[in-house]
C-alpha cells in the first residue's frame, strides 16, 4: 500500500511539473497581453478624457469581436495537441494549415464589422463626436486582425508541441514593440506623423503583425519548429478537419460572448444604484482583468496537457492531469483571493485618492465589491481551468449551455432578486454573479471526472477484451 502511494505521489509530482512547464509561460502570456491593452488606455489617457471616452468605444467593441474569434480557434491547440501526443507531425502539420485559413476567414467578416462599427454606434445612439473619434481608431486596427488570427493558431500549436515560451518570448516583444510605437505615433516623434488615436491603433496593428511574421519565422527556421512547417500543408484543403475545429470552437467563442455579455449587463444594471457604485464596479472589473490572466492561462494549458495525454490514449493520466491542474488552480487562485480579502483599501487607493473626501461613498463601496470579487475569483479559477480539460477532450457545447444557464440565470437572476427586490444593490449583484459561477464551476467538474471516468472504464474492458483473443488464438 505505502509503495502504490508513493508512485502515485511521484505521478502527480511528474505530471505538475508536466503542466507547469506549459502553464506558467502561458499565464505570463495572458499577463504580457493585459498589460499592453493596460499600456494602451493610459497612453490613450495623455489625450484627455474625451479620447479615452471614444476609446472606451473603439477598444472595447474591437477587442471584444477579437476575443470572440480567438474563442473559436482555441480548440487548434487541442487537435495539435493529440497529434502531438500520438507523434504524428504531419497531422499538426496539416492542423496548422487548417487553423490558418480558418482564422484568415473568421478575419473577413470580422474586418467588415469593425471597419462600419461607427455605423453602429451612431446606430445606437452614441455621441457622435467621440464616434468621429473613434473611427480613425478603428479604421487603423482592423488591418491587425488577419495576422491577429494568425498568431493565434501558431501560438496554440507551439504551445501544444511542448515549445510555448518561444511563443510567450514573441508577445513580450511584440508589447515592447506595441508600446513604443504607441508612444512614437501617438505624439509623431522623431519626425513620425502625430496620429493621436489612430496612431494606438496602427500600434496594435503593428505589434500583431510582428508576433504573427515571428511566429511563422520560427516554424521556417528554428530547429525545434521546422519539423512542423506548416507551409507546404497551405495549398491543402481539409473540409472534414476544418469543420470539426469549427464545430469543437464554436461554442467556446459563444461562452466568451456570454461571459462578457454578463459583465456589461452587470454594469448596466450597477448603473441604476447611481455613479459611486458603478465607479466601485469599473475598479472591481479592472483588478478582476488582470488577476484572472492566472486562471486564464492555467485554463489553455489544461486544454493542450490533456489533449497531449489523449493522444497517448493515457487515459488515467488525463484524469491525474485533471487533478493536478484544478489543485494548482485553487492553490493559485486562493493566493490572489487572499491579495483581494486582505488589501481591498490598498487596492481601492490605486485608482483614487483615499485621502480625498468627496471619494469616500466610491471607495467603501468599491472595498465591499472586492472582497466579494476575491470569492469570484476563487471560483471562476476552477470554473476555468475545468472548462480547459473539456476542451482539452473536445466536449464544448454541453459545457457552453451549462455556463449559459449558470452566468444568466442564476447568476444575473440571482444577482437581480438579491439587489433589487432585496435591497442590496451593487454587493447584492456581485453576490448572484459568484453564485451563477460557483454552481458552473461545481457542475463542470462534475462532468469532466464522470466523462474521464467512463473513457477510462471503456479503455480497460476494451484492452482486456484485446488480451483475452489474444490468449485464445
Amino acid at each position: 500500500m505505502d509503495l502504490e502511494s508513493t508512485v502515485f505521489e511521484s505521478k502527480l509530482l511528474l505530471e505538475a511539473r508536466a503542466y507547469l512547464k506549459l502553464a506558467v509561460p502561458y499565464t505570463i502570456t495572458q499577463l504580457s497581453e493585459a498589460i499592453i491593452t493596460f499600456v494602451d488606455t493610459v497612453m490613450i489617457g495623455l489625450l484627455g478624457s474625451e479620447a479615452l471616452a471614444a476609446a472606451a468605444l473603439g477598444v472595447v467593441n474591437f477587442f471584444t469581436l477579437l476575443f470572440l474569434s480567438k474563442g473559436v480557434l482555441e480548440t487548434v491547440s487541442v487537435f495539435a495537441a493529440e497529434a502531438f501526443g500520438a507523434e504524428k507531425p504531419e497531422q499538426v502539420k496539416r492542423i496548422t494549415s487548417q487553423g490558418i485559413w480558418l482564422g484568415f476567414a473568421i478575419a473577413v467578416p470580422m474586418m467588415l464589422i469593425v471597419w462600419h462599427l461607427d455605423v453602429v454606434l451612431l446606430l445606437i445612439g452614441q455621441d457622435e463626436s467621440l464616434v468621429l473619434l473613434a473611427k480613425p481608431y478603428l479604421q487603423a486596427v482592423v488591418w491587425s486582425f488577419p495576422a491577429a488570427m494568425g498568431f493565434v493558431v501558431l501560438e496554440e500549436v507551439g504551445a501544444a508541441i511542448g515549445r510555448p515560451q518561444w511563443m510567450t518570448g514573441i508577445v513580450v516583444a511584440g508589447g515592447v514593440l506595441n508600446g513604443v510605437a504607441d508612444y512614437l505615433l501617438l505624439f509623431g516623434k522623431f519626425g513620425l506623423p502625430a496620429l493621436g488615436l489612430a496612431g494606438i491603433g496602427w500600434a496594435t496593428t503593428l505589434g500583431y503583425w510582428f508576433c504573427f511574421i515571428a511566429a511563422a519565422g520560427l516554424f521556417l527556421f528554428h530547429p525545434n519548429f521546422r519539423k512542423y512547417n506548416f507551409f507546404p500543408s497551405l495549398n491543402q484543403f481539409d473540409k472534414a478537419l476544418l469543420v470539426e475545429i469549427l464545430k469543437t470552437g464554436w461554442p467556446l467563442g459563444l461562452q466568451y460572448g456570454i461571459e462578457m455579455g454578463m459583465f456589461s449587463v452587470t454594469a448596466l444594471l450597477m448603473g441604476y444604484f447611481g455613479s459611486a457604485l458603478l465607479a466601485a464596479h469599473e475598479i472591481t472589473i479592472t483588478t478582476l482583468e488582470l488577476s484572472i490572466t492566472v486562471p486564464l492561462g492555467f485554463s489553455y494549458a489544461t486544454a493542450i496537457r490533456v489533449g497531449q495525454l489523449i493522444g497517448q490514449k493515457d487515459f488515467r493520466g488525463v484524469k491525474r492531469s485533471g487533478f493536478v491542474s484544478v489543485s494548482l488552480g485553487i492553490m493559485a487562485s486562493l493566493l490572489i483571493s487572499l491579495v483581494f480579502w486582505l488589501f481591498p483599501d490598498q487596492i481601492a487607493a490605486l485608482y483614487l485618492d483615499i485621502n480625498n473626501p468627496s471619494n469616500i461613498e466610491e471607495i467603501d463601496a468599491a472595498i465591499s465589491l472586492i472582497r466579494i470579487a476575491g470569492i469570484f475569483q476563487l471560483v471562476f479559477g476552477i470554473q476555468m481551468i475545468t472548462m480547459g480539460a473539456l476542451v482539452g477532450l473536445k466536449d464544448t457545447l454541453i459545457p457552453t449551455l451549462i455556463t449559459v444557464v449558470c452566468y444568466w440565470a442564476v447568476g444575473l437572476g440571482g444577482g437581480y432578486l438579491i439587489g433589487f427586490t432585496l435591497e442590496q444593490e451593487g454587493v447584492g449583484l456581485w453576490w448572484g454573479l459568484t453564485l451563477g459561477m460557483t454552481l458552473a464551476a461545481v457542475m463542470l467538474v462534475w462532468r469532466f471526472f464522470r466523462l474521464i471516468s467512463a473513457a477510462i472504464d471503456e479503455h480497460e474492458a476494451q484492452e482486456l477484451q484485446l488480451k483475452d483473443k489474444r490468449l485464445v488464438a
